[in-house]
């Protein structure tokens, strides 16, 4: 697909997305400071089909009144605080740290519109990896099977509403995410991605694509350069799903991962949590909860190769 094609589907795609935010001064920040970038851009130019829409914002103001509207909208979706599952929960929040924003969920981590009794891990899933969990979200979600929200009929109608969040990010119906772990100018955002195919980005307000001449190599031979990463765990895992669609890695961009994971303390519970989120909502939740569960049974616990290897056997068989 050509760029000026690309242009008219994400200006399209992102005026209808305007329409649905009520808020006038949310809308406003997000026609300035938006930029969309990662897997869209790589899908459009394969001319294949678009998982979703990563947003993120140029600045901190936008980055937390945009996860504050979105908490507050979730929120009076759900009156009652009920949510995932009949449990009654505690509603998520928006805490701004110095260098951050994040969407604090107490007690869960994660919450969405549809039941997670069968929640499957995103290791035990086939293909799209992180993606599989909040795509059986969403389609759960379209149908209306299990809404708790009243009335049922409008709800099932309204475009663009919250219906995942995480700490790191809020996914909206209609192949809408954003993005609040990082905000910035795009150079920056970019310095948090691993893999260089992914760092072509659109500018909101000029109707601007920017096409990387490294990232379009990378594309066209569908060879994954590894550029360094916070997370890269997820990185080496995300491997996989390239790999499956046909993409080719050499050993040297293994070894750049892998040495970027020898520096992180893996054993303090907090970093491994950072690590095996990363940018996706749910990556080894469970795996975490049960660290936690075992600290606060013995403060004095310390995470080793050993039980790591036995809970990850115990939940993903």
């Amino acid at each position: 697909m050509d760029k000026r094609t690309i242009c008219k589907i994400l200006n399209a795609k992102h005026l209808d997305y305007l329409k649905s935010i009520k808020n006038e001064e949310v809308k406003k920040l997000i026609a300035e400071n938006a930029l969309i970038t990662g897997g869209s851009i790589v899908s459009l130019l394969l001319n294949s089909k678009v998982s979703d829409f990563d947003y993120y914002f140029t600045d901190k103001e936008t980055c937390t009144k945009v996860a504050q509207y979105y908490v507050d909208e979730f929120n009076k979706m759900h009156p009652d605080n009920t949510y995932l599952t009949t449990t009654k929960l505690k509603k998520p929040i928006v805490e701004v740290e110095e260098d951050r924003v994040k969407i604090v969920v107490p007690s869960v981590g994660i919450v969405g519109e549809a039941d997670s009794s069968d929640y499957q891990y995103f290791e035990g899933l086939p293909d799209e990896v992180g993606q599989e969990f909040v795509d059986k979200i969403t389609e759960a979600v379209e149908k209306a099977d299990d809404l708790s929200v009243q009335p049922l009929e409008e709800t099932v109608k309204e475009k663009y509403r919250p219906i995942f969040l995480s700490s790191n990010a809020i996914t909206l119906s209609n192949q809408v995410q954003l993005v609040i772990r990082f905000y910035g100018q795009p150079e920056e955002i970019h310095k948090n991605y691993d893999f260089v195919h992914c760092t072509n980005y659109w500018i909101a307000k000029d109707n601007k694509l920017v096409l990387n001449q490294t990232a379009l190599e990378s594309i066209l031979a569908k060879r994954l350069y590894y550029v360094g990463s916070l997370y890269p765990i997820c990185s080496i895992i995300r491997t996989r799903k390239f790999i499956e669609h046909g993409w080719r890695i050499n050993a040297g961009q293994y070894l750049k991962m892998c040495f970027q994971v020898s520096e992180l303390d893996l054993t303090n519970i907090a970093v491994l949590e950072e690590q095996l989120t990363g940018v996706d909502a749910s990556y080894f939740y469970q795996v975490i909860e049960w660290c936690q569960e075992k600290q606060k049974e013995n403060p004095e616990f310390k995470m080793t190769a050993p039980y790591l290897i036995s809970i990850i056997d115990k939940i993903f068989g």
